[in-house]
């Protein structure tokens, strides 16, 4: 690794104080959340609220004072002429637009979007658990209005979602993500009826048994430690909805949940948060406490999460090394099965109602419906009452399953518990980039290869390290796309994926 730092000299001292002091503050609040998921009592949630609006507003103050901005430019004249790459510039471009974005939201309104965010959290885990969607709707329409009220006060030349979905993903256009999801579509429904019309069934019985959660628990661990991830630098926690959360780079927690009748929620939970943890992880060092120390987008970020938990987490080579441990642990449910048999098990494709729990055809198809029901919703041609009902719409067009209960459709993400429309795509965008780096680390790395053909991952870790992780938010996704593999972001690597793929489980010609 290349070692970069920032400046020298009075201006850029002083800037990255501030910096520092509201990198400080986010890590804090950043802290709060964690603990709200995984260890805050009911009923401290009042309490919590108020902390973290309080924190909100000291963030968004300090962030998008007059002072500030002047710090910021002073910095950029004071190391004018330096080259792009460097840590400086990327510093300088990423305060500019971020400064820009943040002083177009006015305090009253950031403070009362982290209160509906904080509360409707608690209201919709209830909810999801009561099957009540009734009791989330009130909240589900505040979020609404939060992310409409954002369109407008960011503004946008073309459609609303676009003002949304550039705060994920940088400067990608609707119409853009529109066009590559329909092609994407257009690909994987003719590979998805194949595999319908060629009649192999795939049994994935063995996955639903009695897995006793401290088996579950151990296997976690050692499956994340597998995969890359460094424990004397995480922690793996219970949620509901599993997340990964940084503090720095010392410090990258990861959450997943439990099922005692089904193994798989767990075991690739555990892996794709390890996926987003390891790029965490890998940011360099010079990075450490400005907003360049995280990843360059939810595209690129979800890129390694399913990289982890599907490219190399649900191939024949990683179980053929890792079940053997995996069937020690579990050995009245696994003894008489063969790795052969879970690795069949594990890319079983059938449309089902859960996202995560979906495989990696048809995962797609449930991000293309949430993001066409956000744009209605952003757009009000679908209101929040009206949500159940279209979903189910949705997943029968697109999916040819329905779900009889809310807790299984509109319920069963946490994400419209706050505003964070725009957030969706960059699930699929991810699968598409992962494919795409993949292929890259492959032809550039032989030893990649060599090493995943043995279920090992050091060396597509060191690879990743130096081509992605280390930069951090030093680039757009656009350009790191290009840099990492040579060209902008497709979906051809990914149909190359898994046509290879399922065509060799399910022996399509």
């Amino acid at each position: 690794m290349t070692a970069d730092s920032f400046p020298a000299s009075p201006a850029w001292t002083a800037l990255l104080a501030r910096v520092h002091e509201i990198n400080d503050l986010e890590k804090a609040a950043a802290v709060l959340t964690w603990d709200r998921d995984v260890n805050m009592p009911p009923g401290g949630l009042d309490g919590r609220i108020q902390q973290m609006t309080t924190l909100s507003r000291l963030i968004h103050t300090s962030f998008t004072s007059d002072d500030m901005g002047a710090l910021i430019e002073a910095a950029a004249a004071d190391s004018d002429g330096a080259a792009y790459d460097t840590d400086g510039a990327a510093l300088v471009r990423t305060l500019r637009r971020s400064y820009a974005d943040a002083r177009k939201l006015p305090t009253e309104y950031v403070m009362r979007r982290t209160a509906v965010s904080a509360g409707a959290r608690g209201v919709w885990e209830k909810a999801r658990a009561a099957n009540d969607f009734d009791r989330f709707r009130p909240w589900l329409e505040q979020v609404i209005g939060l992310a409409q009220e954002a369109a407008s006060l960011y503004g946008y030349e073309d459609e609303p979602y676009d003002a949304l979905l550039d705060k994920y993903e940088t400067d990608a256009k609707t119409a853009d993500v529109r066009a590559l999801f329909r092609a994407l579509r257009e690909a994987l429904v003719p590979l998805r009826q194949a595999i319908v019309e060629c009649g192999r069934k795939v049994d994935d019985r063995l996955l639903r048994q009695d897995y006793p959660i401290d088996g579950q628990q151990a296997f976690a661990r050692y499956i994340a430690v597998a995969a890359g991830y460094d424990l004397e630098r995480g922690h793996i926690g219970t949620v509901v909805h599993p997340f990964s959360i940084s503090f720095g780079q010392g410090d990258v927690r990861i959450t997943t949940r439990w099922y005692p009748g089904f193994l798989s929620p767990s075991v690739f939970g555990t892996l794709h948060e390890s996926g987003h943890a390891i790029y965490e992880q890998g940011t360099h060092p010079s990075l450490a406490r400005t907003p360049l120390a995280r990843g360059a987008s939810m595209g690129l970020h979800e890129s390694q999460s399913r990289l982890f938990e599907n490219l190399v987490g649900r191939s024949r080579p990683f179980w053929q090394a890792h079940f053997p441990k995996l069937q020690s642990i579990f050995p009245a449910q696994l003894g008489a099965h063969s790795a052969e048999d879970f690795y069949a098990a594990v890319n079983k494709v059938e449309p089902s109602l859960i996202r995560v729990e979906a495989d990696e055809l048809t995962y797609n198809l449930h991000i293309i419906l949430r993001f066409e029901l956000e744009q209605a919703m952003l757009s009000g041609a679908l209101r929040a009452g009206e949500l159940p009902a279209a979903w189910k719409e949705g997943m029968q067009t697109l999916l040819g399953v329905t779900p009889v209960h809310d807790r299984e459709g509109c319920l069963q993400d946490v994400h419209w518990s706050s505003p964070s429309f725009g957030y969706f795509p960059t699930y699929a965008l991810g699968n598409l980039y992962s494919a795409q780096i993949f292929e890259s680390a492959l032809a550039q790395e032989p030893e990649v290869g060599t090493e995943l053909a043995a279920g090992r991952t050091g060396a597509l870790v060191a690879w990743l390290r130096e081509h992605l992780h280390r930069h951090g938010k030093k680039y757009t996704p656009a350009e790191l796309a290009v840099r990492v593999t040579g060209k902008p972001l497709g979906h051809e690597a990914f149909v190359r994926y898994v046509t290879g793929k399922f065509a060799d489980l399910y022996g399509l010609s």
